[in-house]
Formats: C-alpha cells, sequence, structure tokens
C-alpha cells in the first residue's frame, strides 16, 4: 500500500492547486442563486439549426473519417479556412504557421510548456486571465504583474522592469480586446509601444484573442500580430479559441506564430492529445464557411451589447458614488471589473453574497502574484436581463451590508 502519494508526485505538482475559479462553481448549485461569475456564453447565441444541418451532412457523408484519427496540427481544408478568415484581420498566413487546438486553454498550455523551465521569468498585466496564470503556473515560472491602465499595459511600467531585470523574460502575455476580466481595450499606441519593447529586449508577445469579434461600441483596434506584420516582425504568437463566438462545448481553437514556433508545438500536441477530433474541427470549419459568420456575429453583437447596457444602468443605480464602488465600461467582450472599498475581501465577501443568492469571481484568482484583494468580476453574457438587474440589487445589498 503507498503510505504517501504526495511523495511520488513530481516537485512541481506537489503544491499545485489547479484553476481556482472552477473551485467556486459547487457553492452556485442553488437554482436561487443568479450567476454572475462563469465565463459563459449564452446558449440563445449557440447556431443550434446550423449545427444540426452541418452535423447531418458530416455523418451522410464522411463518418467513417469524421470519427477516425486525424492529422496532429489539424485538418488541411479547416486550417485553409482559418487562413482565409484571418485575411479579413489583415493578417496573412501559410498552413506552416497554424496548429489547431483543443480550446484556447490547449493553446496556453502548449505556450507554456513550449518556452518555460521552472524559474523562468514571464511579464503579464495586473489583473490578467486566470486561465492563462493557472497553464503556465505548471511550469513553475516567476510571474512579474504590471497593473494594468484604462487604456491596456502600463507599458512605461513595463520598460522600467525589463530595464532592471538582470535575466529577460521568456515572453509578455496580453489580452489586448476587451481583456478577461477587465473588459479594458488596449490603445493602438500601446500595442505599437508593446511591439517596440519586444523588438528591443527581444522577448515575444504571446497575444490571446478570445473576444476580438465582440466589439459593441467604438473602433476595433489593429491586432499586435498584424502590426507586427506589417514590421515584417515575427515577434507575435496569437491564441484563438471558438469557445466564445461558436460554443465552448467543441473544444476548438488555434495558435498562430512564425513556423518554427508552431512545428514546435505540433510536436508537443503531438505529446498530451495527439490529435484534435476532426468532428469538432470539421463543425467549425462550417461555423466560418457556411454559417453566415457576420450575421451571426451581428447578433451575438447585440444581445450582448443590450446585456451590458442593462447591467451598466443597473450599476448606475444601485451603486451611488458615496458607495466608493468603481466599474469599467468596456466597449465588447464578456466581462467587466468592479472595484470596492479597500477594507473589502471580495474572497469573504463571495461567501456573504451567496446568502443573497447572487455570485460572482473574487478578484484575487486574476493575479499571479500579490493579489489585490477588493475586487471582483462580473460576467454579463450568460444570465438574462432580468436576471441581471436583479442580481445587481442583490450585489448592493450585499455590500451595503458589509459597508
Amino acid at each position: 500500500m503507498i503510505k504517501d502519494w504526495k511523495s511520488k508526485y513530481s516537485e512541481i505538482m506537489k503544491d499545485f492547486e489547479g484553476y481556482s475559479i472552477g473551485k467556486i462553481f459547487k457553492y452556485l448549485n442553488n437554482p436561487e442563486i443568479i450567476s454572475l461569475a462563469g465565463g459563459l456564453p449564452s446558449p440563445d447565441m449557440f447556431l443550434k439549426s446550423g449545427m444540426r444541418k452541418a452535423s447531418e451532412k458530416l455523418l451522410a457523408d464522411n463518418l467513417e473519417k469524421v470519427f477516425q484519427y486525424s492529422s496532429v496540427p489539424g485538418e488541411v481544408d479547416f486550417i485553409r479556412a482559418i487562413i482565409e478568415f484571418l485575411k479579413r484581420d489583415d493578417i496573412h498566413l501559410e498552413a506552416e504557421n497554424v496548429v489547431i487546438t483543443s480550446s484556447g486553454q490547449h493553446g496556453l498550455d502548449l505556450t507554456g510548456r513550449l518556452f518555460l523551465n521552472p524559474g523562468d521569468l514571464i511579464m503579464l498585466d495586473r489583473p490578467t486571465f486566470a486561465g492563462a496564470i493557472v497553464a503556465f503556473q505548471m511550469q513553475n515560472p516567476q510571474i512579474i504583474g504590471i497593473d494594468i491602465e484604462a487604456d491596456g499595459p502600463n507599458v512605461d511600467e513595463y520598460r522600467k522592469k525589463l530595464q532592471k531585470m538582470s535575466k529577460t523574460p521568456k515572453f509578455i502575455y496580453v489580452v489586448p480586446d476587451f481583456q478577461n476580466p477587465t473588459g479594458i481595450t488596449t490603445s493602438l499606441k500601446k500595442r505599437e509601444t508593446l511591439l517596440d519593447l519586444s523588438y528591443e529586449f527581444d522577448i515575444p508577445i504571446v497575444e490571446d484573442s478570445p473576444y476580438r469579434d465582440l466589439r459593441y461600441s467604438g473602433t476595433s483596434i489593429p491586432s499586435i500580430f498584424s502590426l507586427d506584420q506589417k514590421r515584417k516582425g515575427k515577434n507575435v504568437i496569437g491564441l484563438y479559441t471558438f469557445s466564445k463566438i461558436f460554443c465552448p462545448g467543441i473544444r476548438v481553437g488555434f495558435n498562430i506564430g512564425p513556423k518554427i514556433v508552431i512545428e514546435k508545438m505540433s510536436n508537443i500536441k503531438g505529446g498530451n492529445i495527439l490529435n484534435t477530433p476532426k468532428y469538432n474541427q470539421d463543425l467549425c470549419k462550417a461555423f466560418l464557411t457556411e454559417m453566415d459568420y457576420d450575421a451571426h456575429m451581428e447578433k451575438c453583437r447585440n444581445y450582448y451589447s443590450e446585456k451590458l447596457n442593462v447591467f451598466l444602468q443597473t450599476m448606475e443605480k444601485y451603486f451611488p458614488p458615496e458607495m466608493g464602488v468603481t466599474w469599467t465600461k468596456p466597449e465588447g467582450g464578456l466581462f467587466l471589473w468592479v472595484s470596492l472599498p479597500e477594507k473589502i475581501d471580495t474572497m469573504k465577501l463571495f461567501y456573504e453574497a451567496i446568502k443573497f443568492k447572487v455570485a460572482f469571481v473574487p478578484g484575487d484568482a486574476f493575479y499571479g502574484e500579490n493579489p489585490a484583494k477588493n475586487h471582483m468580476r462580473i460576467n454579463f453574457s450568460f444570465a438574462t436581463k432580468e436576471q441581471i438587474a436583479e442580481a445587481v440589487k442583490r450585489l448592493s445589498d450585499c455590500v451595503k451590508a458589509q459597508l
């Protein structure tokens, strides 16, 4: 009989605690609780008839191949569809620059496995996507966080930190469009400055783009990847997923970058999951080529924009200035960031909020080190408009009780 399983674990895994956000969902089983916690797109936006039609065709015409093993980098026709799709964003690739992933989280895992040794430095915003933090933590790096500003990363602070470092970070990780968790979008000037830093200090940029097409107001800003291409550079790795724009259960995404990087990621993929299911890839290809992508995204933008407006209007009603609560006002995406008076610890507040039958994600999950305790992430995409308004009222009552 094994007396101590922990002693058998790898050193990195002994104290690895997993994805903290996933652990709070066990408290949300009560159907009376209105959850603003998850990052769930609304099932109302799933292309149900399109998926049924595509599935029927796949199973009728190609069932034997659909359920067989497939190429490690990804299905050739699907990769071609992605290449055409990205041209609309002024990104120009060859097949050797694309690897299909089994979700955006898998793309993050490939990135961490490829670049990080224990103790290596990485730089990212404070706060940033918790899924990225946990993916990179599996390689036990040292995380250097820089506070985010209203228009994106504090690029001056990035430069100051880089100038003082004796060891070059392996990469800078950013979510420039409607960042998870804050909803902040990085300005064009700061995107250009991040590229300047990348060239000057010889540091790759990992650009995560789950929400780029979910813009409800304002003007689209070029991706860092496309800006890099215009400069004839090869310094950026792009991470994409179909989870937010198509459906999360399909578990498909893709990474783009220089041939030498994508080839290595394909090698890692062959060792950890082998291949992404062909059926899932074929459905995503149909999404891009057969289901009227533009009409679908317009529908999503209108639908989510209405929910965001309800949330913002209700916050104005129930959180007057004297409460000392502030929040971001994103131009797109699925999230926003609420900041409370510093004396309130939102992890403790979470358990109080459950008593008021409302839920959010405590902000400390979004920090790689030295977490701030008085913030929360709000998702507005899943709950109905009526539920959103009621949830804000309940949240206000809960916060007032603590104040």
